[in-house]
């Protein structure tokens, strides 16, 4: 059976092949009896695809590419123009913050300034506040030197009156002690 099976598909292929016009097995194309109206049939074919691609495929896609083109210089000048906005409101600040800067150096000046001169009137009201207790302490140290010494030659002159008297007995001559005081204090001053 297998044997019958196989002639059978073998008769049906070979039929099958008759049957569809006899062609030998050349692919189509390539055949050199129906060449001439492939050609005719392409150059039909490149002239609709030409019309429809130049009359309606183009034009939109000039178009798209002109919008395109269009939004990309309006981006671009907006671009700059935000770019020289940006550049001028950097500049404004930079501007401000300088002047701030020296106003605050301005301040600063004047107000170490003002701190100096008061400062410096301060100091001097002190000196001369201390100048004038200096020379009024001056005034009561020489007044009580001066108390004191003149206490002192009298202190003295008992002293040396009394020393005298009890070594020697004898009570010395006032003049004499006063003079002997004197000549003491004064190459002691």
């Amino acid at each position: 059976m297998a044997e019958s099976h196989g002639e059978v598909s073998g008769q049906k292929a070979g039929a099958h092949t008759e049957a569809d016009g006899g062609h030998g097995g050349g692919f189509p194309p390539f055949d050199s009896s129906t060449f001439a109206s492939q050609l005719v049939s392409l150059a039909i074919a490149f002239v609709v695809l030409y019309i429809v691609v130049s009359r309606f495929a183009l034009p939109r896609v000039g178009g798209v590419i002109e919008a395109r083109q269009n939004m990309i210089e309006g981006d671009l000048a907006e671009a700059q123009k935000l770019k020289d906005e940006s550049a001028a409101a950097l500049k404004a600040y930079e501007n401000d913050l300088a002047a701030a800067r020296s106003r605050a150096q301005a301040i600063s000046n004047e107000t170490r300034e003002k701190l100096n001169a008061a400062s410096e009137a301060e100091r001097k009201a002190l000196e001369d506040k201390l100048a004038t207790k200096l020379h009024d302490a001056e005034k009561t140290i020489a007044a009580t030197r001066a108390a004191a010494m003149s206490n002192v030659r009298g202190i003295a002159a008992d002293a040396a009156t009394a020393i005298v008297q009890r070594l020697t007995g004898v009570a010395p001559d006032g003049t004499a002690v006063n003079s002997a005081v004197d000549a003491s204090l004064k190459g002691q001053a």
